[in-house]
Formats: C-alpha cells, sequence, structure tokens
C-alpha cells in the first residue's frame, strides 16, 4: 500500500516540540521501512542527532522495544483505506429461463475448475521465508557516570539513572578518582593520570611559592626581634 511522503524537515522540528511538551507523537510507517510492515503506526519516544541517519526513535504500535528510523521510513499522515469504485449497472435484455438455467450450470461448472486449479496451484507453490526484522534496537544506557574535574584538583561526580539525574556533583578526592581510572582501563588511567600530574605540579609550584614568602616573612620577624 503505498502511503503519502516521508517526514520533512518541518515535520521533524513538530515531533521535537511535542517530546518537548512531553507528548509522543504518532506516526505510521512507509514502504521504505526495513522490517516492519507499512502503514503500522508508532509512538515518537526520542530523537538523536541528525547526522546518525536513523535518528528517530519509536515504539511500534503492540511492542515494548524501541527502534530506530530515517525521516523518508515514516510519515505523518495516517493511510486511508482504497473503496471500490462505483459501477453503473446497463440494462439488458431479460433472457429466458432456459438461457438462466444454461448460464447458471456453466458458472458453477467454471467456477469449480477455477477453485480446483487454484488450490492446486497454492499448495504446489513453495511458501516465501518471511524476511527477518533489520531494524536496529536503539540502545538505551539506564546508568550514566559522568566525572569531571580540572587542574586545580576540583574532582565531581554526577549520577544519571534512568534518565533522571540521581545526583550532581559529588565531591569525590583526586586520588580516588586515579584508583577507579586504574581499574577500569588502562587508556582511561593514563587520561587521568595525566590530568593529575598536571595538577600536582600546579600545587608543588604553591607550596614553593608559600615556602619561600614563610622564609621572606620569618627573617623579618627575627630582624624586627633584632
Amino acid at each position: 500500500m503505498a502511503l503519502p511522503g516521508s517526514l520533512s524537515d518541518q515535520d521533524v522540528e513538530h515531533l521535537r516540540d511535542e517530546l518537548v511538551r512531553g507528548r509522543e507523537a504518532t506516526v505510521w510507517f512507509t514502504q521504505e521501512a526495513v522490517g516492519v510492515e507499512p502503514g503500522r503506526s508508532a509512538k515518537v519516544v526520542g530523537l538523536n542527532d541528525p547526522v546518525e541517519g536513523d535518528f528517530i526513535q519509536v515504539r511500534p504500535s503492540g511492542s515494548h522495544d524501541e527502534l530506530s528510523f530515517a525521516p523518508e521510513e515514516l510519515t505523518l499522515v495516517r493511510p486511508g483505506r482504497q473503496r471500490p469504485s462505483a459501477v453503473i449497472p446497463q440494462l439488458a435484455p431479460r433472457p429466458s429461463m432456459e438461457q438462466n438455467m444454461s448460464e447458471i450450470e456453466n458458472t458453477n461448472v467454471e467456477a469449480a475448475e477455477q477453485e480446483a486449479a487454484s488450490s492446486g496451484a497454492a499448495e504446489s507453490a513453495p511458501k516465501k521465508p518471511r524476511p527477518a526484522s533489520t531494524a536496529k534496537k536503539t540502545r538505551v544506557a539506564d546508568v550514566v557516570i559522568t566525572v569531571s574535574g580540572s587542574v586545580d584538583g576540583d574532582w565531581t561526580v554526577d549520577v544519571v539513572v534512568a534518565k533522571k539525574k540521581a545526583l550532581r556533583a559529588i565531591q569525590v578526592a583526586p586520588a580516588v578518582v586515579g584508583a577507579a581510572a586504574k581499574a577500569l582501563h588502562p587508556e582511561v588511567a593514563e587520561s587521568i593520570e595525566a590530568v593529575l600530574e598536571q595538577a600536582r605540579r600546579q600545587q608543588a609550584a604553591k607550596v614553593e611559592e608559600l615556602r619561600t614568602q614563610l622564609e621572606a616573612a620569618q627573617r623579618a620577624l627575627e630582624e624586627l626581634a633584632g
């Protein structure tokens, strides 16, 4: 069944506005959609970066899975049902009773022959396997942990659980961050260690500066004591 045009840029912006308002707009799959039946409806649950291609996240009707599709695979126009065209009857001469009986018998014989031929063809024709769905499932992280730090030695942790921020800007010691990085992965540890080393050098410079100032103050105190 041919569906109307796919989503335009204005349609995508409309879907984004609906999500901002907390509403899940309804869309329908076009013939371009892979792995789903054209004309099936779905709810838009999220929009990613358009550069990803399949950036529109939907939940098809009757399913709990969240799948990703491109704009050309979706439409905002609900598909309509095709109506049979009207047939105008034409008047014809009324046949005789003998002609009616003959036509009925011929029609019954032809219908039986066609039904037998169709049944045999259906049994002999091999059944085509149903193509497997190739739609990509969107991986949604249940927990997101963000570690932020600077060369000044200030480190914080933010935790998001089920897309809701659970902890925000929790202070952690640099040593704890370094130990956690080593436990995760060598490359992670190397990146964190570079920042920690820079912070150590900066703090060492501050200590040296303070030591110099302390020594100068001590000498001035001794001179005043005379």
